[in-house]
């Protein structure tokens, strides 16, 4: 006959025999394991986009005051370039006419440079022709 009463040892703790767990154990074990592994990566991928939203944005305000300190700088050449040619003896409201016409024609060259590439943008003709053959092969089977 075999003993099924726990066994003791020095000291007054019991140990008892293992029982094997059973299959639905197993797999409640296991899928309450896996849930936790899923819950744990989805708060370490928040955490990690997290960081990197804070760095991206303030990456980004410094693009932004770098560009404002940019704009300033435009302005304040601007005014310089005004005051150097009102040196010639020029009046200075003629002077600001002739810095804003500069502007006015850059404005201009960068818009005839833009209108140029844009005219270069074709549709894909390939890809359009592809999808007419695709749509015409399906239509003559069915």
């Amino acid at each position: 006959m075999t003993d099924t009463t726990p066994a003791r040892t020095a000291g007054a703790t019991v140990v008892e025999p293992e029982a094997d767990p059973s299959i639905g154990q197993l797999v409640a074990s296991a899928s309450r394991d896996v849930s936790t592994l899923i819950r744990h990566e989805i708060a370490l991928a928040k955490s990690e986009v997290k960081v990197s939203v804070k760095a991206g944005g303030l990456g980004l305000g410094l693009f932004a005051a770098a560009g404002f300190v940019l704009v300033l700088a435009v302005i304040m050449v601007s005014i310089a370039l005004a005051y150097f040619i009102h040196m010639t003896g020029l009046d200075l409201a003629w002077c600001f006419l002739i810095v804003f016409a500069l502007y006015v024609l850059l404005a201009g060259l960068l818009g005839f440079i833009g209108y140029r590439s844009v005219r270069k943008v074709r549709a894909p003709e390939r890809a359009i022709h592809q999808a007419q053959e695709t749509k015409r092969t399906l239509t003559q089977r069915g």
